[in-house]
């Protein structure tokens, strides 16, 4: 609100005022001031990390995908005993006058018009158990959770959207119907789960999964809709088949997942607040596109075939990472002194703040007590290395 000449004096609220934590009136008592709806206590009340599918760290396209991988931030695509195929892309083609700039696109490039019992391809977005532990659940008063998101597709008909409960081994599903080929927001009210459980660790809390291609063995009876212990038989019932033709495409954005059963607008961060967030389960630490010999850290001979040096990460990350490395021909290089050592990276001591990385020669030319750093060799734009504590 502006009060620009004027300076109101604020009125006591009583608790006809606040309703589930929202100031449904702002009392002013100057009473020129037009009163407006105030939100208290929203930040970060969008459950799912990366939901406007802005932050894209391992790459913006991905050609030839039939094996479960992540490709935009927080999102895999999980592909079980199917042979279909797809290209994942970071998308501008959003819904308009929503504010979104990207979604997630699938495009079929290899169809599958005769799925298996045990096929199976869904996105899937994995919620550390330590965040949710104000949901209550196993427990009476186990909150409700609503899951907003946009969906573009020319493949019509019904979807479902499933949470699995990784501690209590809990699963329940809904649908969505899609009528048209525009874009469309669906809302979905989960309740609460006042049996199962969800430690409070960092490890998976609950997988929200938006299925695709669901065969058989997941199929048949009636859509469970209530939370049981988890079953594969009617968790995606009714599920079309997007992978039935090469012309089908399939985009969603503003995923957005809430307590309580309503659906609010969707919960826009600052790119380096949304970056920092994902960075928790992956950073990229050297990329050949940014900087051709980009360098990874400060490092000292250990031997006269090794290097040695310490990272220390741009946040701590969930768990002790792992590493991952684009390789080639003399990708990486310990440089001291003017000279260029090329070798391999190693993967040394790991712990959520920094881990140990060693570069190996086969040759042992290395010069005593030499210092100098690690890096990209300059070889190749394709060099990268990151690390990785997904869920």
């Amino acid at each position: 609100m502006s009060y620009i000449g004027k300076t109101p004096t604020s009125v006591p609220l009583t608790s006809s005022d606040i309703t589930d934590g929202i100031i449904t009136t702002a009392k002013i008592a100057d009473s020129s001031v037009t009163t407006e709806k105030i939100v208290a206590d929203t930040n970060f009340r969008n459950i799912i990390i990366n939901g406007d599918m802005s932050i894209a760290q391992r790459g913006t396209s991905f050609t030839s995908v039939s094996n479960t991988a992540y490709h935009l931030d927080r999102f895999q695509l999980y592909m079980q005993n199917e042979s279909s195929v797809y290209t994942v892309t970071q998308s501008t083609e959003t819904p308009t006058g929503q504010g979104f700039s990207n979604s997630m696109k699938l495009d079929v490039t290899t169809a599958d018009t005769s799925v298996a019992s045990n096929e199976e391809v869904k996105l899937v977005h994995k919620i550390e158990a330590q965040n949710l532990q104000y949901l209550k659940y196993n427990t009476s008063s186990a909150e409700s959770l609503t899951l907003s998101f946009w969906v573009k597709t020319n493949k019509t008909g019904t979807y479902i959207a499933r949470m699995y409960a990784q501690d209590g081994n809990r699963d329940i599903s809904a649908s969505y119907t899609v009528s048209d080929s525009n874009w469309n927001k669906y809302t979905i009210t989960f309740p609460g789960d006042t049996s199962g459980t969800i430690n409070n660790d960092n490890g998976r809390g609950i997988d929200l999964q938006f299925w695709l291609v669901a065969g058989s063995a997941v199929q048949g009876g009636t859509l469970n809709t209530s939370w049981r212990a988890n079953a594969d038989a009617s968790s995606a019932t009714g599920q079309v088949n997007l992978a039935d033709s090469t012309s089908n495409e399939w985009y969603i954005t503003g995923v957005q997942l809430e307590v309580g059963t309503t659906a609010s607008d969707f919960e826009f961060l600052p790119v380096d607040v949304n970056l920092e967030r994902c960075q928790r389960y992956y950073q990229v630490l050297a990329d050949g596109t940014e900087h051709a010999t980009a360098n990874l850290c400060t490092a000292g001979q250990y031997s006269n075939d090794h290097a040695y040096g310490v990272i220390r990460f741009l946040t701590i990350m969930r768990a002790a990472p792992s590493m991952e490395q684009v390789t080639g021909s003399d990708y990486y290089r310990f440089r001291s002194g003017g000279g260029n050592y090329n070798g391999t990276l190693s993967l040394g001591i790991s712990t959520p703040r920094s881990f140990r990385l060693g570069l190996n020669r086969t040759q042992a030319d290395i010069p005593a007590n030499a210092g100098g750093w690690i890096g990209i060799s300059g070889a190749s734009t394709a060099a990268k290395v990151a690390v990785t504590s997904e869920l």
